[in-house]
């Protein structure tokens, strides 16, 4: 579930309007406590990440407000930094690294870096997307996302967040799962329960400008987890520094509080699984990356940036899901 996974919704976002009250968050929980007390990343020392071209164009995110584009910038520098020695540089053709359509009113950025084969980590993958609306305004999506390999059950990781006006948001926070729930009740609890991961939806969900976002696709609603924060944020049309100022007080400590709690207990923690369940892992696994490309992507790429362009990227990321 990439950026482009909203890119259709992003158009259907509600057009309602609460009242405006601040409700900072309560101080912070044991969650980041419990991550920070568990096995540390020693294989992935810290290290300043790569500075090639393609990244610099990347991470300008030069068409959202200055505390997303911070938010971001903050989320990707911490997974390069975290995971540097364990990321292989960026590759990805000049071409496809930045991309737009012919009339120039749609254009994107791609960052994927793959981990080395020695390491748990499939990808990270970076994006963000512009697009102008029929009616004057713009279409704008951010995401980052990583997966990691079969040799490794825990949850990947996934933020997105989706603007079609100044005062709407949408926000796609998750670790999604890598097993059944149900028959894994002990994974529910390490990864879900234990971690307290829940309280984040909850505390968002306080604003009276937040609502739960239901995707119109069952399929992206069948493969996050329980704890995924799924929102829709609206302000007053009157209030348009009101959405910068929740990216900035209560979405951005979440997401770095999320991203850094996947970082210790999931891309940094020696978690091994066994053949038959790596396999099953690794079938899985392919499973939702095709469903990305052929939901997703395969749809709304073509309608974005026409079908030459749209072929040329979703080819290269069709090589990367099925390395």
């Amino acid at each position: 579930m990439e950026a482009t996974m909203a890119a259709s919704c992003a158009y259907l976002l509600p057009c309602t309007t609460s009242p405006i009250s601040l409700s900072p968050f309560p101080p912070p929980s044991p969650t980041l406590h419990f991550f920070r007390n568990r096995i540390p990343c020693s294989k992935f020392p810290l290290m300043e990440p790569l500075h090639s071209e393609s990244r610099t164009k990347f991470m300008e995110f030069p068409y959202v407000s200055a505390p997303h584009r911070d938010l971001m910038v903050q989320l990707v520098s911490s997974v390069e930094t975290r995971l540097e020695s364990a990321l292989q540089p960026c590759t990805l053709p000049p071409d496809v690294q930045y991309y737009q359509n012919p009339t120039g009113s749609a254009n994107a950025s791609l960052h994927v870096r793959s981990g080395l084969p020695s390491s748990r980590i499939d990808f990270i993958l970076g994006s963000w997307v512009h697009c102008k609306l029929p009616t004057g305004g713009a279409l704008n999506i951010t995401s980052l996302s990583a997966y990691l390999r079969p040799s490794t059950d825990a949850p990947n990781f996934l933020i997105e967040l989706i603007r079609s006006s100044p005062v709407s948001l949408i926000l796609i926070l998750d670790l999604p799962p890598r097993k059944d729930l149900v028959l894994h009740p002990e994974y529910l609890k390490e990864f879900y329960e234990d971690t307290q991961l829940d309280r984040h939806r909850q505390l968002l969900e306080k604003l009276p400008e937040v609502r739960p976002y239901v995707s119109s696709s069952l399929y992206i609603r069948s493969v996050v987890s329980p704890c995924a924060v799924m929102v829709s944020i609206e302000a007053p049309a009157d209030q348009t520094s009101r959405i910068e100022e929740i990216i900035r007080d209560h979405i951005s400590p979440i997401a770095k509080e999320m991203l850094e709690a996947w970082l210790d207990m999931c891309a940094c923690v020696e978690r091994e699984v066994g053949g038959d369940e790596s396999g099953g892992l690794g079938r899985r696994d392919q499973i939702i990356k095709n469903k990305t490309i052929e939901i997703d992507l395969g749809s709304s790429f073509p309608r974005l940036f026409g079908e030459e362009v749209a072929n040329r990227v979703l080819g290269v990321l069709r090589g990367i899901y099925n390395a």
